[in-house]
């Protein structure tokens, strides 16, 4: 008896070694892993989040990040910034205390409290001026109350106003500490749009003012200092919770299996975060700092027709969870592309 269960043990040990070879020797097929990858994200996309989908699935990446300090062209020669009507939108109220201040491509956003404004991103520094201190004029609310201005990342179309408000208005300016640093290391490419260094984010901190709380979230990936955040507004007086993503394209180095497949699971780590921070908020409502990402222009000209219907931003907290699976799962195809490279690469 012992030596049939010895041949036995034998049989067992000799049958799982061999299953395990050949395991070993079945490669991965990472083409399906890929179009699995994409498959969610069109399908978390569907037709609202198409513009998110493009950027991070369909269109070209840039490939990595730009160190150069030079001047822009727009700050070296003003004539050369892009036309008017190329960027100009009116102003709008959106909720009872949220007011649009940004243009066609590039939102900013003011956030009214009892004891002032919090201003989130400031645009590019030819259009500030016009987009965001002219339409707080229009819509009849004084830049003067400005107390605080959350960048939600040192890009100069998001951090260019900054250092005219801050230099005017004596604003407090927050920021992630990375991006900070990308300020003071780079002074040719931020002239004209370099606040002095104030508030760096921590993840979780609160940003108060009078009524009203922005929360914080620290989501690296885009820049590696960028925000995002939860805060609430009010329809017709009735609370409405918002996520606010901070940064969508991806402008780190992508292009190589080291750096891009760490660079990767920084994002893709970022919005998972950012996505249970909306979940846990209950939000409602997605927000960005392009209308490519929300549809801001494009809904708030459908706010003068809204009557007793829904408020357009509102999308449901469904769909805010979808707008970070689209971005997880662009990230997660262009990771496992590295990581086909990657393995390739070994087997040469």
């Amino acid at each position: 008896m012992k030596g049939y269960l010895a041949s036995v043990g034998v049989a067992l040990v000799v049958l799982a070694a061999d299953s395990f070879a050949q395991q070993a020797s079945v490669k991965r097929d990472f083409e399906s892993e890929i179009q699995a990858a994409l498959q969610a994200a069109k399908t978390a996309a569907e037709f609202e989040f198409l513009g998110t989908l493009a950027r991070t699935c369909l269109l070209p990446q840039s490939g990595g990040e730009d160190t150069r300090d030079n001047v822009p062209g727009y700050i070296a020669n003003p004539a050369s910034a892009p036309a008017r009507g190329t960027w100009y939108a009116e102003p709008a109220r959106v909720f009872d205390n949220l007011y649009f201040v940004g243009g066609k491509v590039h939102s900013a956003w003011v956030l009214t409290t009892r004891d002032g404004i919090i201003l989130i991103d400031t645009i590019y520094p030819y259009n500030s001026e016009e987009l965001i201190i002219g339409g707080m004029r229009k819509l009849g609310l004084d830049p003067k109350n400005i107390k605080y201005v959350l960048v939600s990342h040192a890009h100069g179309d998001h951090i260019g106003g900054a250092e005219m408000l801050q230099t005017r208005y004596g604003v407090r300016v927050v920021m992630g500490g990375p991006d900070w640093d990308w300020v003071a290391k780079y002074p040719n490419r931020y002239k004209t749009m370099a606040p002095k260094r104030d508030i760096a984010a921590t993840d979780g901190m609160k940003i108060t003012l009078g009524d009203t709380t922005v929360t914080i979230w620290l989501t690296p990936g885009h820049t590696p200092g960028t925000l995002s955040y939860t805060f609430t507004v009010l329809d017709r007086g009735r609370p409405v919770n918002v996520a606010y993503s901070g940064g969508t394209a991806f402008n780190f180095v992508n292009n190589t299996p080291d750096p891009g497949i760490r660079n990767f699971q920084t994002y893709i780590d970022s919005q998972k975060h950012m996505a249970a921070k909306a979940a846990s908020t209950g939000a409602t409502v997605l927000l960005s700092n392009h209308s490519e990402f929300d549809n801001a222009f494009n809904k708030n000209r459908m706010l003068a027709g809204r009557g007793d219907g829904p408020h357009p931003y509102e999308l449901g907290a469904d769909w805010v969870q979808r707008y970070f699976q689209v971005m997880q799962g662009c990230a997660r195809a262009a990771q496992l592309k590295l990581e086909q490279r990657l393995v390739e690469t070994a087997e040469r």
